[in-house]
């Protein structure tokens, strides 16, 4: 056994246990674990049970609706003060056609308002207007808008018999998709523009549409084919809404009408049970 001298430093004689292998140290007086664990064992037992905790009924996911156009007070010149004063589609076109609270609009050849028979008893709502709706100036004229009129048309609607428009009216850059802020600067003048055509049912064209109009973040695939209720304080009540494929969706992904042409038959019946 090798011994230490007792003239060595401490900090040499930790050196020299480091160096020998030693890796903790022990006490001078033995430790009884056992009964350590013992005593913990009985400070439990001695201790009163947990009591139960209360468990409360599942609450119901409240049913979401888009916002209203219209706030206590609105500030003078923003789109929910404008959307409140109008009191028919010309006034609120009118509005739209003047508002500056948009750097989107400076960019746009035309307020791209509406399509259609506002008398309708459907309103379609897509997302943004592109190159040719800006400039014509009218919704869903392009490739994805003959797509459209061909939907509508398997279903026995036309222009005649249904209200167009978008939830943006005016071309983002590029064919860009509109930004979230854009959107929310927009949704006044939309909620209005819904109030003010009272339809009996709401199609909403695309992921963009629906989540804005519906206030859901949920993509396109899990919203379509469900019936949702769009309400606001200018409706007399709630107005179905049905979400499906954007008509530019459908030309890109041919394997998705199958599931669109479904939803159009919901809208079929949905229309027809109306009628009875």
């Amino acid at each position: 056994m090798t011994t230490l001298s007792a003239d060595l430093h401490p900090y040499d004689i930790l050196r020299w246990y480091l160096e020998a292998g030693v890796d903790e140290t022990m006490g001078e007086e033995p430790v009884d674990r056992y009964a350590a664990t013992r005593r913990a064992a009985e400070s439990r037992a001695a201790a009163p049970p947990p009591q139960p905790q209360q468990r409360h009924a599942p609450q119901p996911e409240p049913v979401r609706t888009a916002p209203a156009a219209v706030s206590n007070s609105p500030l003078p010149g923003t789109a929910a003060h404008l959307a409140a004063e109008c009191r028919d589609l010309q006034a609120l076109r009118h509005a739209m056609e003047g508002f500056e609270g948009l750097p989107l609009k400076q960019a746009a050849s035309s307020t791209v308002f509406g399509d259609g028979n506002p008398q309708a008893a459907v309103m379609c709502i897509g997302e943004a207007p592109g190159q040719e709706e800006d400039r014509r100036g009218l919704p869903f004229v392009g490739a994805s808008g003959k797509l459209l009129d061909r939907m509508l048309a398997s279903i026995g609607l036309d222009r005649t018999t249904c209200y167009i428009t978008n939830v943006v009216p005016w071309r983002p850059p590029a064919n860009r998709k509109p930004t979230p802020d854009e959107v929310a600067v927009c949704m006044p003048f939309l909620t209005r523009h819904i109030e003010l055509v009272d339809p009996q049912v709401l199609i909403l064209l695309g992921g963009a549409s629906a989540s804005a109009v519906l206030a859901k973040a949920d993509g396109i695939n899990r919203l379509r084919g469900r019936w949702f209720e769009f309400n606001s304080p200018g409706l007399p009540r709630p107005v179905p809404a049905l979400a499906t494929f954007h008509p530019a969706y459908l030309l890109r992904t041919p394997e998705a009408k199958r599931d669109a042409w479904r939803d159009l038959l919901m809208i079929r019946r949905r229309m027809d049970a109306a009628r009875h």
